[in-house]
């Protein structure tokens, strides 16, 4: 079941090493909180140009690289419960309606 938000959904983008478990970790973790949390999750593949740039900009020291709304989060094992009350601290929009949502398989 989706839970509807009054807010704007936060953009949380992750960089996606292969073979990183902590990569899979995060993505199965933001899957779940944007079922009951106003997030959009966006994934780059570290190797694409786009992923490339965000590294090079702000030197991980492990994977994956989050972030939310284009700024630095986390590298590493993803802090869900530091997460889920940035999200709740944040000052959004309303009067957007938002659902989280999670782009397709790959």
């Amino acid at each position: 079941m989706t839970t509807q938000h009054r807010y704007a959904p936060v953009e949380v983008t992750v960089v996606h090493a292969p073979a990183c478990h902590y990569c899979e970790d995060a993505e199965v973790a933001l899957r779940d909180l944007a079922e009951h949390h106003p997030i959009d999750v966006r994934v780059v593949e570290i190797d694409s140009p786009e992923g490339l740039r965000l590294v090079a900009t702000h030197r991980p020291a492990m994977n994956p690289l989050v972030l939310v709304d284009g700024a630095y989060f986390s590298s590493g094992r993803l802090p869900r419960k530091k997460l889920v009350k940035l999200i709740g601290a944040r000052d959004l929009v309303p009067g957007r309606p938002a659902v989280g949502r999670f782009p397709k398989e790959r």
